[in-house]
């Protein structure tokens, strides 16, 4: 996967934000690959801003643990942590198997036709083989859950400590059947809801986000150089 990104211009009054916004995109799409060197100077090239936004972007991905910083010498991005990643994994998942149970015993406050509409676009990227807008259509699938019970900051709770089991689910979507097991979930999901049913949609939620764990064998025999040892 290419390492290197197009240069990107930012509005200078987002400053730090944007910056990070940016690189951390990049490494969760592995754009970025771990081990990477991330040069402060070349970032404050693209991003023409000073050196105090580009260190506290890159300080604020060190608490993510997405990037290890070595002061006076380099600033890396971080290998996959497994650990962070299960902590992660079951964060949500125990969040999501609520929400999913309070949308299931009142369907009719549960965005139905968004859902829907969401896994029909999934299903045309996923014949495109588009995998960023299939990832980001994926992350507004399940915001639109949270959002749907009104607990839109614990989305973005989950999505900042999510940075590790994100890069194994990115690093494992170009599987084959992959994206159409993701589409399939969601459709069970929804129906799930859509029945007025708490336990299949609990079933089918906990299915659904307990598979990225089970591929890491074959994920860090492919890509060894990815995962911390």
């Amino acid at each position: 996967m290419d390492s290197h990104s197009d240069p990107l211009t930012i509005p200078r009054g987002r400053g730090a934000q944007s910056i990070f916004d940016a690189l951390r995109d990049e490494i969760i799409a592995l754009k970025l690959t771990p081990g990477t060197i991330l040069s402060r100077i070349e970032l404050q090239t693209r991003f023409g801003l000073s050196s105090s936004p580009i260190r506290d972007a890159l300080i604020r991905l060190q608490v993510e643990g997405l990037v290890d910083i070595f002061p006076q010498h380099a600033t890396v991005v971080s290998p996959i942590d497994l650990e962070r990643a299960r902590q992660a994994q079951f964060l949500r998942r125990s969040v999501e198997l609520e929400i999913v149970r309070q949308l299931a015993l009142a369907p009719g406050t549960a965005p139905l036709q968004k859902l829907r509409s969401l896994i029909r676009q999934q299903a045309t990227l996923a014949e495109l083989g588009e995998y960023e807008t299939f990832t980001t259509l994926d992350h507004a699938f399940h915001r639109a859950m949270y959002e749907a019970v009104r607990l839109v900051d614990l989305w973005d709770l989950v999505r900042r400590q999510g940075g590790h089991i994100d890069r194994l689910r990115r690093l494992n979507l170009p599987v084959s059947g992959k994206m159409q097991g993701i589409i399939e979930d969601h459709t069970a999901i929804v129906d799930a809801i859509a029945a007025g049913n708490p336990a299949a949609a609990q079933e089918a939620l906990r299915d659904h986000l307990s598979r990225s764990i089970q591929f890491v064998g074959q994920l860090r025999e492919a890509y060894p150089q990815y995962f911390s040892r």
